[in-house]
């Protein structure tokens, strides 16, 4: 575990000192996230202006799902996505070779070799969101449900860092992915919703299947104090299934890996 976080601190600082040398993209990506967290409130804004609730959920604690919707993509965008785009790119060149050769975990690598501290930007208007939220309901959580709602939104980064891996080993025997990328990007916008909005299908496909739930709505709801521990310690535990089970195929698809020598 030392040995991991002395490798992660050292791909952040790579991370810090590129960036460093394109400071314009920090402030043309801090204007683009303000345009798309416009444009993600726009449809809540559109819907709650027409009735005081959704599904049990009032506009200010719609906006907590938002903010940690907001919080959660800074993190996609920022540290996931473009490594694990980085993995397919490998793979395709078969340059994967000179990251197996290394002393370390592979999958640990690959998953810090590409980070983008700029993106940060998203997250910062995530907390800002959350922040604005909690003072329209007058609502100052507790120690514990801070506690919870933490845990819970690093059991969502797992867990969607677990879904990605899943996605991308697929690509180890199926070369162009791009559609399959598209396509979780577009279900992860669904979670910007609480939960109860989906009805049948939808609702047990993004509680269970494809656990959007996880993501954003347990994490708001622990923030309110309305989440039971049961709930909570379920998703706690699926969060850790789902990253042992992108462990797993990731190491046997790391066995399918042909490599440019080959």
């Amino acid at each position: 575990m030392r040995r991991a976080l002395q490798l992660l601190g050292a791909q952040l600082r790579v991370a810090a000192l590129t960036s460093l040398q394109y400071r314009a993209d920090f402030f043309a990506d801090g204007v683009m996230s303000l345009f798309w967290l416009a444009v993600t409130l726009a449809p809540l804004l559109i819907v709650f202006d027409r009735r005081p609730t959704l599904a049990g959920w009032t506009f200010p604690a719609a906006l907590l799902v938002i903010g940690w919707f907001t919080l959660l993509k800074g993190v996609l965008d920022g540290a996931v996505n473009p490594c694990l785009v980085a993995i397919v790119e490998h793979i395709r060149k078969g340059t994967l070779d000179f990251v197996l050769l290394k002393p370390a975990d592979a999958q640990l690598l690959v998953s810090t070799s590409r980070i983008l501290p700029w993106r940060g930007a998203d997250a910062l208007g995530g907390v800002a969101v959350l922040g604005f939220a909690l003072v329209k309901l007058r609502h100052l959580p507790t120690a514990g449900q801070a506690a919870a709602s933490v845990v819970l939104f690093l059991a969502a980064v797992a867990l969607l860092y677990s879904l990605w891996i899943l996605a991308v080993s697929i690509a180890f025997w199926v070369v162009k992915l791009d559609n399959l990328v598209y396509l979780f990007g577009s279900i992860f916008d669904a979670a910007r919703w609480p939960v109860s909005v989906f009805r049948g299908v939808f609702r047990f496909l993004f509680t269970f299947v494809v656990p959007l739930a996880i993501l954003t709505t347990y994490p708001a709801m622990a923030l309110l104090g309305t989440l039971t521990w049961r709930t909570g310690a379920l998703a706690l535990s699926g969060a850790v299934v789902f990253f042992l089970a992108a462990r797993l195929v990731f190491g046997e698809a790391l066995r399918h890996y042909t490599s440019a020598s080959s």
